[in-house]
């Protein structure tokens, strides 16, 4: 202790949106789509066009699909407050404190208006997990230890299995099951990329609406923590309030791009199969198998014999 206080000691910093694991999802499909665009020159005539557009709208898909499961801001929330800094002192500091919840855990962040106050640099961007395999009572044990300001530590506790609040159970249950549905969505998304390369394509339209179904569940999954009583989280008379964020949107968002998509190509498959079978480059094919001969050579001698 330093006069009966907890020093700061400096620590690993996570990123509130990106970590290492979206930013490894993010390079994956991005050597993909580079690795298409190189081979795009080979194909010929406008197929080209309809070809970039299908691998381009189905790498979008799953890399949000993927992506969403490591980012931090399925809801976020801001709020500017005066508030202690440290335990056991009254000096109090002007600063914007930020929470933002993922599925797999909570960023609490805290930085000063201005940065530097009390002698000190205030740019805190704390993480704490709550995935099956992380403890997050331990998380907040060694945040303690490391003597963390006074705002992220009121914060973090709103979210531990101690607290009267209940927000670690509903968090963590709604979060997992969230987070599962996203993957049967990712393991659909590759079955309809399988039936889009075979002359099945009707049921890889099926497999996209399947998709963009799982993907509202998981919306549907993480929302009940909202039907929920939630404890405040109250800087004197500023009160922290949350929303949902850009990863919920965004999960929102393309799970309707694959209802829109995959009802495009049921109602292309019963109404203009045609055009869906030029779409995926396959009319042309059908039409080759079925090409008639223009030279029939025929042997004379069974001609002859009336054969």
């Amino acid at each position: 202790l330093f006069d009966g206080v907890y020093p700061f000691y400096l620590q690993q910093r996570k990123v509130s949106v990106f970590d290492v694991s979206t930013i490894i999802v993010i390079v994956v499909f991005l050597t993909f789509a580079c690795s298409f665009l190189l081979i795009i020159p080979g194909i010929r005539g406008q197929a080209r066009l309809y070809w970039t557009l299908r691998v381009l709208l189905s790498l979008i898909v799953g890399v949000v699909i993927v992506a969403v499961q490591f980012t931090g801001d399925w809801e976020t929330g801001w709020v500017k407050a005066n508030t202690s800094y440290k335990s056991f002192s009254r000096a109090l500091v002007n600063a914007d404190i930020g929470l933002h919840i993922g599925l797999a855990g909570v960023n609490v962040t805290l930085m000063g208006n201005p940065v530097n106050q009390v002698n000190e640099t205030i740019d805190y961007n704390e993480h704490f997990a709550w995935s099956f395999d992380a403890d997050y009572d331990h998380s907040y044990s060694e945040g303690l230890e490391k003597g963390l300001p006074s705002p992220i530590l009121y914060v973090a506790e709103k979210f531990t299995t101690q607290s009267p609040c209940s927000m670690h159970r509903q968090y963590r249950i709604s979060g997992h099951y969230a987070s599962a549905t996203l993957w049967v969505a990712f393991c659909t998304w590759l079955i309809s990329n399988m039936l889009f390369s075979m002359p099945v394509l009707v049921y890889g339209g099926y497999m996209l609406l399947v998709t963009g179904a799982f993907m509202i569940f998981s919306l549907l999954s993480f929302s009940t923590v909202r039907k929920s009583l939630v404890c405040p989280i109250q800087f004197g008379t500023a009160v922290l309030h949350t929303g949902y964020g850009g990863s919920f949107w965004l999960t929102l968002a393309i799970g309707l791009l694959c209802f829109v998509a995959g009802i495009t190509v049921v109602t292309l498959h019963y109404f203009s199969l045609d055009l869906l079978k030029t779409f995926f480059d396959l009319h042309e094919d059908k039409a080759e198998e079925y090409q008639e001969m223009t030279e029939v050579y025929v042997n004379p001698h069974f001609v002859n014999k009336g054969l």
